[in-house]
């Protein structure tokens, strides 16, 4: 079993006007030796599918100049045997939508979302290890009748009835998940609820054993007013919401410390103490991941019944098809999902890779 490798993964190409197609370009040759065709040495990522049209990866390659072969498979697994010579793209329908760097257009829709769906199936049929995902520009999806506000919903609805998702933002210096997520500041204090936290922190525990390799994950929950409410003088949240909550958590064996004051719980000696940080609203948790590495961050969505992992940024169409996008995010996102599907291959015998 720990020699066993997890099958590839399973890379969606994002809105074709945004920068996804030149990001899945750019990964597989900072994966591969371009002069000799084979893996780099000493690399311990897995290799990719790219679900999509193989026209549009081979208009940007073309456009940008970047030296990648593609092969058209008939099945994503043969991804593992074509990656070192060529960039493997599992084909699906495709209405042949022109594609102009950074234009998002809905004609294009039909053809994200059924990336997104096709690279779900695979992984969920155990053809894929994991789902990593390009951006997607949700403006030309809503045109298109998408009835989602992102990603990450759509993603819960492929996962079926009771699935919980909860976004962890990662990089190499910390995690942390939004207890809520976008919704006004105005809204915060009624969405954030004992049972919520409750909820979101056992979810979060259950994927840090299961797919980071945590035995017993560390939690950390912010509190939501200045210096956590300061024994009610600052609000009343932290003493009426989130310490019942971290009582209930305590009592059924978890982990977990707070309501830790948010100024002073992400400096590198208070970082040490915990293994992920649970914050009431969504830019106390993002501003500190980002601002510690921001080309670094992956947006990972735990409580699935597969692997999903995302780079932490957007389409960026300002700069789509101009050769200038970092690659930086996406492999991290990709090096991410083949540790938890390491990870989950095998709990008892394989390392975490942390």
């Amino acid at each position: 079993m720990a020699n066993q490798q997890p099958h590839p993964l399973a890379m969606t190409i994002g809105d074709p006007g945004g920068i996804g197609p030149e990001l899945a370009l750019k990964a597989w040759l900072a994966q591969t030796a371009s002069a000799t065709g084979t893996r780099k040495q000493g690399s311990n990522m897995l290799p990719f599918c790219l679900i999509g049209p193989s026209r549009i990866m081979a208009q940007y390659a073309t456009q940008l100049g970047l030296p990648v072969p593609i092969v058209r498979v008939e099945n994503a697994a043969m991804a593992s045997s074509v990656f070192a010579r060529a960039l493997p793209v599992f084909e699906i329908a495709d209405n042949d939508a022109p594609v102009i760097p950074g234009v998002a257009a809905a004609a294009t829709a039909p053809m994200v979302i059924n990336s997104i769906e096709t690279a779900v199936q695979l992984t969920r049929q155990g053809i894929t290890s994991a789902v990593v995902t390009n951006p997607i520009q949700k403006s030309a999806l809503y045109q298109a009748g998408f009835p989602h506000p992102g990603h990450t919903e759509f993603l819960a609805e492929l996962a079926g009835p009771g699935t919980t998702p909860v976004m962890m933002l990662a990089n190499s210096k910390l995690r942390v998940v939004p207890l809520t997520i976008h919704i006004a500041l105005s809204r915060v204090q009624s969405e954030l609820t004992p049972d919520l936290i409750v909820t979101l922190c056992k979810i979060t525990a259950a994927a840090l054993t299961r797919d980071f390799g945590l035995l017993r994950p560390r939690l950390a929950i912010a509190g939501l007013n200045p210096h956590a409410g300061e024994d009610g003088t600052m609000g009343s949240e932290e003493q009426t919401i989130i310490a019942p909550a971290i009582a209930r958590l305590k009592a059924d064996g978890y982990d977990v410390t707070g309501p830790l004051p948010a100024d002073t719980m992400f400096h590198e000696e208070a970082r040490a103490a915990y293994d992920v940080a649970l914050c009431p609203y969504h830019d106390q948790a993002l501003i500190p991941v980002k601002t510690l590495d921001f080309h670094g961050g992956v947006n990972v969505t735990l409580g699935l019944p597969f692997i999903r992992t995302s780079p932490d940024h957007g389409t960026a169409l300002n700069i789509a098809g101009q050769g200038v996008a970092r690659v930086d995010s996406l492999l991290a996102a990709l090096k991410m999902a083949g540790q938890m599907a390491y990870n989950r291959l095998s709990p008892e015998e394989t390392p975490s890779h942390e």
